[in-house]
């Protein structure tokens, strides 16, 4: 036993206690690392739980995220905007259609710098526990503790929302994400690329900090049934592929990296909060990433329950149902909106038959023309509401 510690009382004050948390945010990913951070900064004291081996995050990871204004403002406001070489703009956005439609956006036509970032997943996760070092309100657990309210932010396979007893309502797309970096033969010029084709859509986002930049990241989601076939191949043989599925566009390319995989679905959980609990990120929603909306709508969470526990009364506790019902209501209609966004491309894109063809192209050279629906659809992709 401690020298001092004989005498204590049960229930009584233990020097040698933890000091009790307001909020106890499960997952330390992006989203759960944000809050944490935010929170930190209403004077709450947080406890982050963290079961991951390295939490500083992960170099060798392929993935890559398009975050917004928005976003970067959120970031930015934290400390955690990663440095120049791990953020590069987009300052031109290509759609190509299977049969002759094309969507372009233009930052400068926005009256912008860029559309949107692509952000290292790696570099940012970094930025985000560097920020947290400094943070004496956050404390890194190993598992949960008690709190006035629990954040669940474990990603789209939380166990804890199961403990909940949330349902999870979720609808699998018959497509699987495939996740990479290439060197390309042209430089990628700050533009997004995206084609869609035979149901399958293949986006790369320009890497390297600067328009001039020849690395690019990868996501290609495929046919279900094609997706083992690609990930055997060898570099040189799955490079072809992506030339092909590319048109040429970037001229020849090299697999720079291993290949990531994951299962593409739009889910949603039936409820997002309740009496001292919330769920945050892909804990209460996913979106197929072909917008590139996910992570936005997680950090969109963040800051909005934050906010609103800011504005809450002061008679008011940060689990009280009431006042996290606020959050859920102001977030839903967003992430619904988005949801409903994504699957109809995706649908539309999926339809073989010639009529949909003709439609669907079509409709992407109306939509090109359109003016201000294009603007608007333009504003909201840069989280300007």
């Amino acid at each position: 036993m401690l020298a001092g510690t004989a005498g204590i009382v049960p229930g009584s004050y233990n020097p040698f206690m933890a000091p009790p948390l307001d909020v106890c945010i499960r997952g330390a990913g992006i989203v759960g690392r944000t809050l944490a951070l935010l929170l930190a900064r209403e004077r709450l004291r947080v406890g982050l739980v963290d079961t991951t081996a390295v939490r500083t995050g992960d170099a060798s990871d392929v993935r890559a995220y398009a975050l917004n204004g928005a976003s970067r403002e959120l970031l930015e406001l934290l400390r955690a905007w990663p440095e120049a070489q791990h953020t590069t703009p987009v300052t031109a956005m290509q759609v190509h259609g299977d049969d002759g439609g094309e969507v372009t956006f233009d930052a400068a036509a926005q009256g912008a710098n860029a559309l949107a970032w692509i952000v290292d997943v790696g570099a940012l996760q970094a930025r985000l526990a560097e920020a947290l070092r400094y943070q004496p309100l956050v404390e890194l657990l190993d598992a949960p503790r008690a709190a006035a309210l629990t954040v669940v932010c474990e990603g789209r396979a939380s166990a804890t929302r199961a403990e909940f007893g949330v349902p999870f309502d979720f609808t699998s797309y018959p497509q699987r994400a495939i996740a990479a970096r290439i060197h390309c033969e042209k430089p990628h010029g700050g533009v997004a690329r995206q084609w869609f084709a035979g149901g399958e859509i293949l986006a790369f986002l320009p890497l390297g900090g600067a328009p001039g930049g020849n690395s690019a990241a990868v996501v290609w989601s495929v046919r279900e049934e094609r997706a083992a076939g690609l990930l055997e191949l060898g570099a040189q043989e799955f490079s072809a592929q992506l030339e092909l599925a590319s048109h040429h566009a970037l001229g020849k390319l090299l697999l720079d990296s291993e290949r990531a995989s994951w299962p593409l679905q739009l889910a949603r959980a039936g409820r997002w909060c309740g009496p001292g609990w919330a769920l945050a990120g892909d804990a209460a929603h996913t979106v197929h990433p072909l917008a590139g909306q996910g992570l936005n709508l997680g950090l969109a969470d963040a800051r909005e329950l934050a906010r609103v526990l800011h504005e809450r009364e002061y008679w008011r506790g940060v689990g009280d149902e009431k006042l996290l019902r606020r959050y859920e209501r102001s977030r839903k209609a967003d992430v619904l909106a988005m949801g409903a966004a994504t699957d109809g491309l995706q649908q539309l894109f999926a339809q073989p038959a010639e009529p949909w063809t003709l439609l669907r192209n079509w409709g992407m050279k109306g939509f090109d023309r359109s003016g201000p629906l294009k603007q608007w659809v333009a504003r909201q992709a840069m989280g300007r509401q």
